[in-house]
């Protein structure tokens, strides 16, 4: 079992920028595949970034050159950086362990937190 637990949502004007963190705990970390994903009101959950157990980085098309994923393993933490942050990029946001696809599910996710860009 991987327990998940997200913070650092909130409000922003467009353009602005916040950064996301997952906490991951359960379960040997620097191994897992690591990804956030987002769903709006209305919308179906769509992939936002991965970083895979052996260091590789994905990004969605809408995100690229905005958004940017790390991980810190000493603190079993990843991380979303969103810079230049649109209304579109309003939604809340899942973090996601250990895929089944790894641009569509997942066996474990957090709890979610709610980005709102708005003026």
């Amino acid at each position: 079992q991987v327990q998940l637990v997200e913070s650092g949502g909130g409000s922003v004007q467009p353009g602005g920028s916040l950064r996301l963190s997952c906490a991951a705990s359960g379960r040997t970390y620097s191994t897992l595949t690591m990804a956030w994903f987002r769903q709006a009101p209305g919308k179906e959950r769509e992939f936002v970034a991965v970083f895979t157990g052996n260091g590789y980085t994905y990004y969605a098309d809408s995100v690229k050159g905005r958004f940017t994923i790390s991980r810190d393993n000493a603190k079993s933490t990843v991380y979303l950086q969103m810079n230049s942050l649109e209304p579109e990029d309003t939604a809340v946001y899942y973090c996601a362990a250990d895929p089944i696809n790894i641009y569509r599910n997942y066996k474990f996710w957090g709890q979610g937190t709610q980005v709102t860009v708005s003026s």
